[in-house]
């Protein structure tokens, strides 16, 4: 419990969401494919009731109605991320189209008192990349440093906050360690390579940005997850187990982000199980070249871990399930619809962890929320979704970071995934998350029950407890 309930002035109010998640428009005015719709074409079936990429949720055409309803609800900070493949469509030739639809996405969004947050790269890969073998090409290093620099002369004088990716751990887990995302292999040593060429491009927009917004006072950050690591016992091998699990999960990309260098821990671990990629001389600066201004955490859920059975661990290790393993803890309170675990008290370790073992660095929640199914069940007479499950997550969630702010921690916001309901990779509009309910017959916006709880917090600046 804490002892306040009042939000710091300037506490950043907002939500969040991505290009290809929400703009729809998929090959208008120039742009070119994205992993996302190739795989569709390729292979419909693999989409959840085969909706795939082509519409989404019609921010291209209604990004001014969006503005304004975060002005209603008094939203002071909104993210969502530019599209490679939109604005560089061959990867060199700027598309003058997408340059006019973001300025005025950003204008409109600033002119509603909203301030944008613009990220990067939302696990979007342009296929011309792809095509040459995405991350795994060392090429991508440098083309992402062209798209980001192109980024910044465009939009810099619009857009005060950057980061660089979000959750770049994901395309690496779901693409090279799954079947979720494109290219769907299953190869520790690629997965590797894959990570560190992100991290390594991550580096090199950082110096671009500093190039071109030099003195500026603009900031450039990160979005990562950063789920704390519980461990099933004190036991020893459970605690290895959960040592090895934020050396995978959490440090591989946080300590290069905020120290510049990976631990030497994960280091001499690769080393141990030939899973080092190759790395150039350069690599080392370069990577110091990319630490960052502040940071975001996206939080849904812990990781709880414990031991692998000894006879069942490959040496060398073909898979992180080679060092530890889930735990499935039975006091765990549950999303049912979306079947993750519900734990706000995350988010204070989090800060705890942020605060002593990262300099108390800046940093804000960039994503959370609750993804339900079927949420017109919950609709009342006069339309509107009475979400008071999501209330109360919000709310809990809430009280963590207000606790964490009076331990001194740095956390300095706060942004729901997502304003309207958007398209999810491969579950389409299954679970929705989003304050406005988005129609999907008529692409209209309506607003949920938290929409207006939250105003009310926002005006209050003020948590009841």
């Amino acid at each position: 419990m804490t002892n306040t309930n009042i939000f710091p002035e300037g506490f950043l109010w907002g939500a969040a969401t991505s290009a290809p998640q929400s703009e729809g428009a998929q090959y208008a005015d120039g742009r070119t494919a994205s992993t996302w719709d190739v795989w569709y074409e390729k292979e419909p079936e693999r989409f959840y009731n085969q909706v795939g990429p082509q519409h989404t949720s019609y921010v291209y055409e209604r990004y001014p109605e969006d503005a304004q309803l975060m002005a209603d609800m008094g939203l002071n900070s909104f993210r969502t991320s530019i599209s490679w493949n939109r604005l560089l469509p061959d990867g060199q030739t700027l598309n003058q189209e997408a340059v006019a639809f973001y300025r005025d996405y950003f204008i409109q969004i600033k002119k509603n008192g909203v301030q944008p947050i613009i990220n990067l790269f939302h696990f979007d890969m342009p296929w011309w990349l792809m095509e040459k073998g995405g991350w795994e090409n060392r090429t991508s290093i440098e083309a992402f440093a062209f798209y980001a620099r192109t980024a910044f002369e465009q939009f810099g004088d619009l857009v005060d906050t950057w980061t660089t990716f979000n959750e770049p751990i994901v395309h690496v887990q779901c693409g090279y360690l799954g079947n979720d995302h494109w290219p769907q292999v299953y190869d520790f040593k690629r997965a590797i390579t894959v990570g560190y060429h992100t991290m390594l491009a991550h580096a090199a927009a950082v110096r671009e940005f500093r190039s071109v917004m030099e003195d500026s006072g603009k900031e450039i950050g990160i979005i990562l997850n950063l789920s704390p690591v519980y461990a099933k016992s004190d036991q020893s091998d459970d605690q290895k187990a959960k040592r090895y699990a934020e050396e995978w999960h959490i440090k591989s990309f946080l300590e290069p982000a905020v120290n510049g260098h990976y631990s030497p821990f994960l280091i001499e671990t690769l080393k141990e199980n030939n899973l080092l990629p190759k790395i150039e001389p350069e690599d080392a600066a370069l990577l110091l070249q990319g630490k960052v201004d502040f940071l975001g955490v996206n939080y849904y859920q812990p990781l709880r871990v414990q031991a692998v059975d000894k006879e069942k661990v490959n040496i060398p290790a073909k898979s992180p399930a080679d060092f530890s393993k889930a735990y499935d803890w039975p006091d765990k309170k549950m999303n049912p619809y979306r079947g993750w675990e519900i734990y706000p008290e995350g988010i204070y370790d989090i800060a705890m962890m942020i605060k002593n073992d990262y300099h108390n660095i800046p940093w804000y929640i960039s994503e959370n929320g609750m993804g339900v199914a079927d949420e017109e069940r919950f609709m009342d007479a006069e339309g509107i979704i009475q979400d008071d499950y999501r209330i109360e997550f919000i709310r809990d969630h809430l009280e963590q970071i207000l606790k964490a702010i009076e331990a001194e921690s740095s956390c300095y916001g706060y942004h729901l995934w997502t304003f309207v309901d958007c398209w999810s990779w491969l579950n389409a509009y299954k679970n929705r998350y989003g304050f406005y309910r988005l129609d999907l017959e008529t692409g209209n916006r309506i607003p949920k029950k938290s929409s207006f709880w939250l105003h009310g917090i926002i005006e209050e600046s003020k948590l009841d407890l």
